[in-house]
């Protein structure tokens, strides 16, 4: 209740001052030149995934649709990757940028962030048949292990500075990974809990372990382009106001709650 209070809080300051810096900058009806472009890797449930044809769902999809049904203009999604996002961000001309991001100083040296609208931390996915316990990044980070990680992101850097005894790959992306567990090519895959919690729902014979104990905490945030503290005011208030109100909260239950019923693809 004190948190929700204290968001309830900073929203209703953010709010106020948004009204008088912002709304006189948005029209009504805005036109396709007017859309907010937000660029997202896509490959990342239940953050953002996309679905071809320019189309994505997720927890950061519906967050960044709601953010520009506020602005009033309309969303356009632009596909990046994790390993080219510094460039891409700039070079795209983003507005925003969505998909599990988590705050990191690299990310802070390109772009400006949103207030942090959720924490998770790294826990491994594994297995469900196998023999090994890879509950700990000792026992992870031996040279019989073979771990993978997505290239480009968080994943690569926890898994370079925590296990350079194991057997490191590197996947060019973030879809097809947990294949290679399910199917014996890697043991260990050490990423966000909420993915985790998510990708088992696909993956029958995976495991996520202890997701509620991670190996580290981190927010999760929004990137917004430098410079535009219009821009990043309207954002805040906006998050503020759905951290308040249970948006944020309900979006995780659709999504990895005990009853999800979000899809899984």
């Amino acid at each position: 209740m004190r948190v929700t209070r204290l968001f309830g809080r900073i929203g209703a300051v953010l709010l106020a001052g948004w009204t008088v810096l912002v709304a006189p900058a948005i029209p009504a009806g805005a036109d396709a030149a007017n859309a907010l472009r937000v660029c997202t890797p896509g490959d990342y449930p239940p953050y953002s995934i996309a679905e071809g044809a320019g189309e994505y769902r997720g927890i950061d999809i519906d967050l960044a649709r709601g953010f520009a049904d506020m602005l009033r203009r309309p969303v356009q999604f632009v596909p990046v990757t994790w390993a080219t996002m510094k460039t891409d961000f700039a070079e795209l001309h983003c507005d925003i940028a969505v998909g599990g991001i988590s705050d990191s100083p690299a990310r802070r040296a390109f772009a400006d962030f949103s207030i942090t609208y959720g924490t998770d931390g790294k826990t491994p996915i594994t297995r469900r048949d196998t023999d090994a316990d890879y509950s700990t990044i000792e026992q992870i980070n031996r040279p019989e292990v073979r771990v993978i990680a997505n290239r480009g992101g968080t994943n690569e850097e926890f898994a370079r500075k925590n296990f350079p005894d194991a057997q490191l790959t590197l996947w060019p992306e973030n879809l097809t990974i947990f294949d290679e567990i399910e199917q014996g090519r890697a043991d260990v895959f050490v990423t966000d809990g909420v993915e985790g919690r998510y990708r088992v729902r696909q993956h029958s014979g995976l495991q996520v372990l202890h997701p509620d104990k991670p190996f580290d905490s981190f927010g999760k945030v929004l990137l917004v382009r430098k410079d535009d503290p219009v821009l990043s005011t309207a954002l805040n208030a906006w998050l503020a106001t759905q951290l308040a109100t249970g948006g944020v909260d309900r979006l995780f239950d659709q999504w990895i709650g005990p009853n999800a019923t979000a899809p899984v693809s």
